[in-house]
């Protein structure tokens, strides 16, 4: 039986999950490198299954955000808890999710599990109004400690606004 997500509870990412001094090829490089994070950390089943359903949501529409964020995320069978991984990009590495106004330099890999439809739109709505702001971006971004950058996105998702 998939978790549901409880704010209340709201572990979506760990220490593990954070790439600091990311280096990706493309967008598609960079949610393979976050999910294998979750595949390690026994999140996902299948990464190459859970990957074809990031890849078919990104073929949709773009997830960048403004303000250097990548916002890929996908609800799939493959996911065994709701999780975040979160890459920060190394210096001169940044991104392309497709954002009007540049490249990621923050990259967060939100998985669901594909029954639990309101949990994903909750997940992704706080973390979008959480990253509209600036002083939460530049926090994850020169934060340089995956502790406090799990700490900052649980936080997030804890307390919402």
């Amino acid at each position: 039986m998939p978790q549901t997500f409880d704010r209340y509870d709201a572990q979506l990412t760990t220490p593990g999950l954070v790439i600091l001094e990311m280096e990706a090829a493309d967008r598609h490089d960079a949610a393979r490198q976050l999910a294998g994070r979750l595949a390690a950390e026994g999140r996902i089943d299948d990464l190459d299954a859970f990957l074809a359903d990031v890849a078919a949501r990104e073929h949709q529409m773009a997830t960048g955000l403004p303000g250097g964020i990548g916002l890929p995320h996908a609800r799939s069978e493959h996911v065994t808890r709701p999780s975040i991984a979160v890459g920060v990009a190394k210096y001169g590495h940044a991104v392309d999710f497709g954002a009007m106004d540049g490249p990621a330099f923050v990259v967060l890999l939100i998985a669901t599990p594909a029954s639990s439809f309101s949990e994903h739109l909750e997940v992704l709505a706080t973390m979008a109004r959480s990253l509209s702001k600036a002083g939460f971006r530049e926090s994850l971004r020169r934060a340089n400690d995956a502790d406090i950058i799990a700490e900052l996105v649980n936080s997030a998702l804890l307390f919402g606004d």
